[in-house]
């Protein structure tokens, strides 16, 4: 990572990441999906793993154009991950707007000035953060409806961390993506502790 100096405007200072990795990891989980899993539930509420699969390619979409400062459709539409389905071809699909998605991130314009992503106006460094920690819990929640084995990448594993720890106390979350935290043992592994950040228990389990 190469240090920025932008701030968020959330209190936690951003870098340049390189979203490769763990966008790399993401697809892997989405293969290893078995077509009688799509139907199962997930840890985030009212999701299943297909409309999980299909707010991941979703969400890759919008967030490669907030990157590119190419807005319309996919950029103005707020996300509601419950709605979201796969199509015919989200095997193929899925890899493909992963790539694009840490393509777009990897162009230094990319970090400046503003953006727009969910139908939220916000500088660009903040949607590059929202986007990492996107991609680590939604790999989580993947990962743990479908028996998988997660590693995410360290680097957007700490970029999610701050950005979530910057938002923990914010009021606005109470009605927003995430649910109120849930407390994690001191000490608790990294991943942990991002997970109950987002609402989320750590020992859910099917």
């Amino acid at each position: 990572m190469t240090d920025t100096g932008t701030d968020t405007g959330t209190g936690a200072d951003v870098t340049a990441l390189d979203l490769g990795p763990q966008t790399r990891i993401v697809a892997a989980l989405a293969a290893g999906v078995r077509d009688e899993q799509l139907a199962d539930g997930t840890p985030c509420p009212d999701c299943a793993v297909r409309t999980m699969l299909g707010h991941l390619s979703g969400l890759s979409v919008a967030f490669r154009d907030a990157a590119r400062k190419d807005f319309g459709a996919n950029t103005d539409t707020a996300p509601d991950p419950a709605a979201a389905d796969i199509g015919p071809d989200w095997r193929e699909r899925l890899p493909e707007v992963l790539d694009e998605l840490a393509d777009a991130w990897r162009d230094p314009a990319a970090w400046t000035g503003m953006t727009r992503a969910g139908s939220v106006d916000l500088p660009a460094a903040v949607a590059a953060a929202v986007v990492a920690d996107e991609l680590v819990v939604h790999g989580w929640d993947l990962a743990r409806a479908t028996g998988q084995e997660y590693e995410p990448d360290p680097g957007a594993l700490r970029a999610s961390y701050d950005f979530l720890l910057a938002v923990a106390d914010d009021p606005r979350r109470a009605g927003g993506a995430f649910g109120p935290v849930v407390r994690v043992p001191d000490g608790a592994p990294l991943l942990d502790r991002v997970v109950g950040l987002s609402g989320r228990d750590p020992g859910w389990k099917p």
